[in-house]
């Protein structure tokens, strides 16, 4: 049975990966790992929001995140496939590769938002950051192009 890890950020794109997810899942008779990841604000300066009120932000994201992918998860299961549901807080390349390493996936299923070169230069992008870092496969879904 392979093991397919699935990290989303509920964006456009998410629908996609979720419906290629299924089709691998289907295809080789694997389970299938959805994550989210939550990235704890940072803080700049000595006048942030107090911590009760960061926590209080980041359970709430939590819970939204929760009953997301429970909808997801559903997807699945009709579809008469094993998926787990998990939601992780830290950096997105670190915490979907521990993800991976953790759960001995061999596939990681994402998405890319395509915001452009210069984006990623300056920035950085998770899903090159899992392209350099992962152990296993690696299947990006690209952002769709908006029609005009």
């Amino acid at each position: 049975m392979k093991t397919f890890l699935v990290p989303v950020d509920f964006s456009a794109v998410s629908e996609e990966i979720v419906d290629t997810a299924v089709s691998f899942a289907r295809s080789f008779g694997g389970k299938v790992i959805m994550l989210h990841i939550i990235q704890p604000p940072i803080i700049t300066s000595e006048y942030a929001l107090p911590v009760d009120a960061v926590q209080e932000a980041m359970t709430a994201s939590e819970k939204s995140a929760l009953a997301k992918l429970a909808v997801y998860e559903e997807t699945f299961k009709k579809a008469d496939l094993e998926a787990e549901i998990t939601v992780r807080h830290g950096p997105p390349v670190y915490e979907i590769l521990d993800a991976a390493a953790k759960s001995k996936a061999d596939f990681i299923i994402m998405g890319s938002h395509g915001h452009g070169k210069l984006y990623d230069l300056l920035v950085g992008s998770t899903a090159s950051g899992v392209i350099k870092g992962a152990r296993c496969g690696v299947i990006i879904m690209p952002h769709a192009e908006k029609k005009i």
